[in-house]
C-alpha cells in the first residue's frame, strides 16, 4: 500500500526528521543512484557503481528477505520527512556468525544527507529500538579505520571503541592497509545512559 509522496504506509521507525520504513520493488532507482555515487561507495569498494541488474537481482531482494527471516531486522529506506526524499539506508540485523543476541548497525546515505546529523538520529532510534523491543544484547558495528566521517556517526550513535581488525576484501580500497575499526553498545551501557 502507498502513502502520501510515494512512502510506504509500512512505516518501521520515526525520528524527528526521518521515517524508516521497509523497502519495496519500487526502490530500485533509489538504490541504483545512492550506490550510483562514487563518492558513497568510496569506502565500501573505492568508487566503484552497482550495476543495476546486481541491485535488481542480488540487493534488494537480500533486502526484502530479511523481513521474511528476521522479523524486526533489515534494511530500511530512510526518508526525509521534510521532502519525502528517499536519503539512504541503515540496517539493523544479526551480526553473521555471532552470539545470540548480537546485532550489526550499519548505514549508507546519499551524498547531500551528509554532515545533516542523519546518520547518528537513524543509528540512535535503531540502536534504542533494538535493546527496547527484541531483546539485543550488544550492537556492534565496524568501518575502515580511515573513514573518519563514519567512525564519528558511531561514537555520537553512543557506540564505543574495541578494536582494530584486518580482514581480506574483494576490492583494494586506498586506506585499508590500516585495517577495520570495531565499534559497540552493550545493553548494561545502554541502560546507564538511558538513567
Amino acid at each position: 500500500m502507498r502513502g502520501p509522496a510515494g512512502l510506504s504506509s509500512e512505516i518501521f521507525l520515526e525520528t524527528d526528521r526521518l521515517l524508516l520504513r521497509r523497502f519495496t520493488e519500487d526502490d530500485v532507482e533509489n538504490l541504483v543512484e545512492l550506490d550510483g555515487d562514487p563518492e558513497v561507495m568510496r569506502f565500501i569498494n573505492g568508487g566503484r557503481p552497482t550495476p543495476r541488474r546486481e541491485i535488481e537481482s542480488d540487493f534488494l531482494p537480500a533486502f526484502l528477505d530479511y523481513y521474511e527471516r528476521f522479523a524486526g531486522y533489515g534494511f530500511w529506506a530512510a526518508i526525509e520527512k521534510s521532502t519525502s526524499q528517499f536519503v539512504g539506508w541503515f540496517h539493523l540485523r544479526p551480526a553473521k556468525d555471532a552470539p545470540p543476541g548480537e546485532v550489526e548497525l550499519g548505514y549508507r546515505l546519499r551524498k547531500p544527507a551528509w554532515g545533516k546529523g542523519y546518520a547518528a538520529e537513524g543509528s540512535r532510534a535503531l540502536i534504542d529500538r533494538g535493546f527496547t523491543d527484541f531483546g539485543v544484547q550488544r550492537v556492534v558495528a565496524s568501518t575502515m579505520v580511515v573513514n573518519v566521517a563514519s567512525r564519528r556517526v558511531m561514537e555520537k550513535a553512543g557506540l564505543k571503541f574495541v578494536r582494530i581488525f584486518h580482514q581480506d576484501w574483494p576490492d583494494k580500497i586506498e586506506g585499508d592497509e590500516e585495517g577495520d575499526a570495531e565499534y559497540a553498545l552493550l545493553r548494561s551501557e545502554w541502560e546507564r545512559r538511558a538513567d
